[in-house]
Order: C-alpha cells, then structure tokens, then sequence
C-alpha cells in the first residue's frame, strides 16, 4: 500500500476512533452519574422508611413502659377475691409478656435506649417480687397493690419506668 492510502485510511479511523471513544467516556460518565442519583434516591426512601420505623418502636417502647408501670399493671391484673401470689404471678407474667412482644424493637433504637429498657424491665419485676415477699402468704391481692403503691409513692427516685421513659423520649426527638 501506498503511504497516501494509509494517510487517508488514518485520517479517516483517528477522528473516528476519536469520536467513539470520546461518545464512550461521556455515555460512561452520564451513566455513572444517572446511577448515582439512583442510589442516593433509594437511600434518602430507604432513610425515610426507616425514619418511620423507628419512630413506630419510639412509640411502642413507650407504650411498653406505659404498660409496665406499677399502677398501670395493678390496674390492669387484680380481680376480685385474688390472692397476694395470684396478683404477684398475673404482674410478673404480664410484664414478661410485654417484654417479649416488643423484643424486635430493639434493633431500632440505640443499645443505651435498649439497656435502659431491660433494667426498667428487671427493676420492675425485682421490685414486685421483694414488696410481695414482704406480704403474708394469706394476703389479699388488694393488701399488695396498697403496699406496691406505697412503696412507688415512698421512693425517693423516679420509676426506672420513667427514667427509660425520658431516655426514650430524648433519643426519638434526636431522630426527627
């Protein structure tokens, strides 16, 4: 071949092949770019989504430790003719239950959130079972929510219910 049809051949492939690889780079950094604000789409959905669930557990969690407060469960486990043990018995069941239906909330609040949540738990039933041992076998179920009222009312610190309760509040006004 002769050196002006390789020139021409040249001159014809080069700006060719620079178009194409130039087309090439800016389809490469278009879709970079287009994938990019894909992710970042899916990841501010993925946040709003998980900003939502994490507020339902805020609010289960509170509810938890509404439920397990003292007073509230006197109120919701007495019944007429019930016996101190019967009394003691419903009270520690039902805040083990509690505990158990909400137990996957945990994976949305922080582990000092969650922490505080089981000691309230524990304090709770602790505090049930050592005003109960202080009540005579043959007691009224009556007889042991007065002396379960009188020990909350005679404590010189918040409910752990409470201070949980706080803590709770505290970290979901963080999340907003």
């Amino acid at each position: 071949m002769e050196a002006s049809a390789i020139l021409q051949i040249l001159s014809i492939t080069i700006p060719g092949v620079l178009v194409l690889l130039t087309a090439y780079l800016v389809l490469k950094q278009y879709t970079k770019k287009e994938l990019e604000a894909k992710l970042l789409e899916i990841k501010l959905k993925d946040s709003k989504e998980l900003k939502v669930l994490r507020l339902q557990a805020y609010e289960r969690l509170a509810l938890f430790l509404e439920r397990i407060s003292p007073f509230a469960l006197v109120a919701r486990c007495i019944e007429p003719d019930m016996a101190s043990h019967e009394l003691q018995y419903a009270i520690v069941k039902t805040v083990r239950a509690e505990f158990e239906h909400n137990l996957s909330q945990q994976i949305y609040v922080s582990d000092n959130c969650w922490n505080l949540i089981v000691q309230s738990k524990d304090e709770i039933i602790k505090t049930i079972n050592l005003v109960s041992a202080q009540v005579n076998a043959g007691a009224s179920a009556q007889e042991l929510s007065r002396i379960i009222f009188q020990a909350v009312a005679n404590a010189n610190v918040p409910l752990p219910t409470q201070q949980a309760l706080d803590f709770l509040k505290a970290e979901a006004r963080e999340t907003l």
